[in-house]
């Protein structure tokens, strides 16, 4: 088997053979890749001139529905992927992870298209007024960067490792040039394969390189996105390339870190928590072999637990099956390599020097349809370390397979203190059923960590455990986790936009980020706005409304009719040491009567009102007030129809201005509504 680079539109060979593929289970030859003699530059301006030029003139809205579309097509394919996968050393419970764990990180990303606007940029944040009579004002853009994502991903995630890198980029309307580790793209080329044939992707939006991609470095420029997940120590290597300096390139740095799980005080043997404590530990020993950049090497447990918690979890280690993943019975495969086999045997053997081995074996272990020496196994190995304030080396030397250490430790203080010593961590997770003792560790050890998991028995059943970072959650971790901020929902997209400062007069801030803005032009709907569909519909047209007087019988009769009889509303005796001057009226019965003001009741293109956005209450409206409201179309967001029964539609936001006979606001808010369209074929 050749696997081939995807670049320029084709699947094309390297020159000679770079890399031979080995199964990780049997040690036979299954292929080989080379990715020697490829133009770097050409490629990377492919990807900018064709993918990204294509993917930035999509909205938001439109990305997000292809992210879709794409998820449920490899969805519908993923088990081709899983015996491939077993090739990698991995069981059917390490494949599920990074093959439908991949594809839920489509889906999970192109649900946050209705987070952005129906633009091909975003508008960030609040205006800014700048200027006494609000003529001047400022707002926030951000758009795609003009060059491409290149992505330099780890082995030990061959599918998850680019889908959840290319879900945020693609999102954000920048294409990808992805570089797996050489050792495992065999099962990347196959997704890569498969999402070229689907056609959703616009073309040039995803190129491969999956063999040793040297030189690739040398030809990005400033327009460029470089992301990396590996070792630390490779990370800092590719960090520093003279070119990455040069060009100031945003490089994101996810890399394996020294994590820990600490076992709460209060989690004692015969505790729920205990057991848990136990179970993910042993989960996080044993899942992938150890092969995460998220794995537990570092288990914290007070003084007076350790040797229940030794106890019971060589127990667990014992009865771990070990060896071939098509036997059903196997629950642990192997490492990814044998070159992965050398590197972890030469780190066990420098935590060995300072301290001690309480279980594992590194000549002998018991397989099950397998070979140790055909395969690329390795023992779950547990050691014990008594001082880890002298004996230290814990804290900086990471065997990436299955090994961790045992650390007691005094108190909460001392927990923190350990914790620390990794030099940042991607996560550490705390097992306790205590709050406040949850609280004080979260507070403190929180700015080591990218994430941390408060682990008990109420959030159990649904917790997806230490070591699975969540695609609307940030990935990374502070110092040696590297210091960057993989994935994270909307944070994760804006990593590939330019943030930009935009000012000027409120109007024309509003034609840029086709939001209204206050003090932009208003002109008067006509017919009302309720009566027109989705497309007639222009940002900043506003319904102004007649008028009403409040008076203290609208006051009564809003407590009635809502069972709120505060006492600023109904107790005119009670407002001495108060802001108020008399009776006020309800907050919600303004916003309530704005919407008898400005609502057309007569059925129409609006479908349902469905949310409101925002809302406040800026001054108060005592009996005698006169209150009228600007309704304003302030932002249209397109949808697409989910089938052809669906009625075709837009969401439109509309602004509720209320003001009073000073022509000053008195309240505002954001409602959401469905209108429909006069084009019911999309």
């Amino acid at each position: 088997m050749e696997v081939k680079n995807y670049i320029l539109g084709d699947w094309v060979s390297g020159e000679g053979s770079e890399v031979t593929f080995h199964h990780a289970i049997n040690g036979e030859e299954i292929g080989k890749c080379s990715s020697k003699g490829l133009d770097y530059q050409q490629i990377l301006n492919y990807g900018r001139d064709k993918g990204s030029t294509a993917l930035r003139k999509m909205t938001f809205q439109q990305r997000g529905e292809m992210l879709k579309s794409l998820a449920l097509y490899l969805h519908k394919r993923k088990d081709q992927f899983y015996q491939l996968s077993t090739a990698t050393g991995a069981t059917k419970i390490d494949s599920w992870i990074d093959i439908e764990g991949g594809i839920g990180n489509l889906f999970a990303n192109a649900s946050l298209r209705k987070q952005f606007p129906d633009l091909a940029y975003h508008v960030d944040g609040q205006t800014a007024p700048l200027s006494k009579n609000g003529t001047f004002v400022g707002h926030h853009i951000m758009v795609p960067r003009r060059g491409v994502a290149v992505h330099i991903n780890a082995f030990n995630f061959p599918i998850w490792g680019m889908l959840e890198k290319i879900a945020v980029n693609f999102m954000a309307g920048v294409a990808a040039v992805v570089k797996p580790s050489e050792y495992t793209s065999f099962l990347t080329a196959a997704m890569v394969e498969e999402i070229i044939k689907s056609k959703i992707l616009p073309e040039g939006s995803l190129q491969l390189i999956p063999g040793l991609g040297r030189g690739i470095l040398d030809h990005v420029d400033h327009r460029d996105v470089v992301t990396f997940t590996g070792s630390a120590a490779t990370g800092k290597l590719l960090k520093s390339h003279p070119n990455i300096l040069e060009h100031s390139i945003p490089f994101n740095m996810e890399a394996d870190s020294l994590n820990a799980c600490v076992l709460g005080e209060d989690a004692i043997p015969g505790t729920a928590e205990f057991d848990l404590f136990v179970k993910e530990v042993h989960k996080e020993i044993t899942v992938k072999t150890g092969q995460k950049c998220t794995a537990i090497r570092r288990i914290l447990v007070p003084e007076k637990s350790i040797n229940d918690v030794q106890k019971a979890l060589i127990e667990r280690l014992q009865k771990t099956i070990i060896g071939n993943p098509e036997n059903k019975e196997v629950r642990m495969g192997a490492l990814a390599t044998k070159i992965q086999v050398e590197r972890v045997k030469e780190n066990v053997a420098l935590l060995m020097q300072s301290q001690e081995k309480v279980y594992g074996d590194l000549n002998e272990l018991d397989l099950v349809d397998a070979s140790l020496d055909k395969g690329c196994f390795f023992s779950p190995i547990l050691f014990r370390n008594e001082d880890p304030f002298l004996k230290d080396v814990v804290h900086h030397v990471e065997a990436f397979g299955p090994v961790s250490t045992l650390i007691p430790y005094k108190n909460l203080d001392e927990a923190v203190a350990i914790v620390e010593m990794g030099k940042g961590s991607l996560v550490t997770s705390m097992v306790t059923n205590d709050d406040q003792l949850a609280k004080s560790f979260v507070s403190e050890a929180a700015h080591m960590n990218g994430r941390i998991l408060i682990l008990n028995e109420r959030c159990a059943k649904e917790s997806t455990g230490h070591g699975s970072p969540m695609p609307l959650l940030t990935h990374g971790g502070p110092g040696r986790a590297g210091g960057g901020e993989e994935m994270g929902g909307v944070r994760g997209i804006k990593h590939y936009l330019q943030r930009t400062a935009i000012q000027g007069h409120p109007e024309t801030i509003t034609r840029i980020t086709e939001q209204f803005q206050v003090g932009g032009n208003q002109p008067k709907a006509t017919p009302h706005v309720f009566r027109k569909h989705f497309e007639e519909l222009q940002v900043g047209e506003t319904v102004f409304t007649h008028k009403h007087t409040v008076s203290e019988a609208d006051i009564v009769n809003f407590a009635n009719v809502s069972g709120d009889n505060f006492y600023a509303h109904m107790d005119a005796t009670s407002l001495d040491g108060t802001i108020f001057e008399q009776r006020v009226a309800h907050g919600y019965f303004i916003l309530s009567k704005a919407a008898g003001l400005f609502v057309d009741p007569a059925k129409g293109p609006v479908l349902l009102n469905y949310g409101i956005e925002e809302c406040r209450f800026v001054k108060p409206v005592y009996p005698g007030a006169t209150i009228g409201v600007k309704f304003t179309v302030k932002e249209k967001i397109d949808q697409k129809k989910k089938d052809e029964e669906d009625i075709a539609k837009g969401i439109v936001k509309f602004l509720v201005d209320v003001y009073d006979e000073t022509d000053e606001t008195v309240a505002i808010a954001t409602i959401l509504t469905m209108v429909k369209k006069i084009d019911q074929s999309y």
